[in-house]
């Protein structure tokens, strides 16, 4: 099954998200066929911490893809934050 979730990169005690489409049965931080966005939750103020490409991830989701309960979590807030 193709799923959407989060593979963490970074330093230590200095999380990085990468939001990434891959196979089920691959490890967290493993293979994965693409990535759509990032989540830095220790982002600066003039950073920015969430960045989801919606346009591949309405593909992914098209073509069966699901989504794991904290990338899910993160989209909800993704698309409830106001667009400046």
């Amino acid at each position: 099954m193709v799923v959407i979730r989060l593979a963490r990169s970074g330093a230590k005690k200095r999380p990085f998200y990468n939001m990434v489409v891959t196979d089920s049965r691959n490890r967290r931080d493993g293979r994965f066929v693409e990535r759509i966005g990032y989540y830095n939750p220790k982002a600066a103020e003039n950073e920015k911490a969430l960045s989801i490409d919606a346009e591949r991830l309405a593909y992914w989701q098209g073509k069966g893809a699901q989504l794991s309960p904290t990338a899910q979590r993160l989209v909800k807030q993704a698309a409830a934050a106001p667009t400046a």
